[in-house]
């Protein structure tokens, strides 16, 4: 399976169509069309039929920053919900350990 990506653009922004299974390897390019294309991308997800999880995780960093996912699949957006839980608890734990660490012995 593969992925495609179909551009269209009008004077407000360009939006990125994915089409097929989207997977790590087709990262690389999708930030290529990303960074040429300026910055009001909108990545439309409808004809996305399935995904890994790197590129759950770059549509949660995506987002983030401002890139609007549109018709984004309930069980990507739900899997992108899940790893961001992950990445903060992560944080947090990381973050207690540190100050532990620093905190004096009684």
């Amino acid at each position: 399976m593969t992925c495609k990506i179909e551009r269209q653009a009008d004077e407000h922004h360009t939006t990125l169509r994915l089409i097929g299974y989207l997977q790590a390897a087709h990262l690389e390019a999708l930030q290529a069309h990303m960074e040429s294309n300026g910055p009001r991308i909108v990545l439309d997800l409808d004809e996305v039929t399935l995904v890994d999880v790197e590129v759950v995780r770059f549509l949660g960093r995506c987002e983030k920053a401002g890139t609007a996912l549109l018709h984004c699949p309930l069980y990507i957006r739900e899997w992108i919900a899940r790893e961001q839980q992950i990445y903060r608890t992560k944080q947090t734990t990381t973050a207690n350990k540190e100050r532990t660490k620093h905190e004096p012995q009684t």
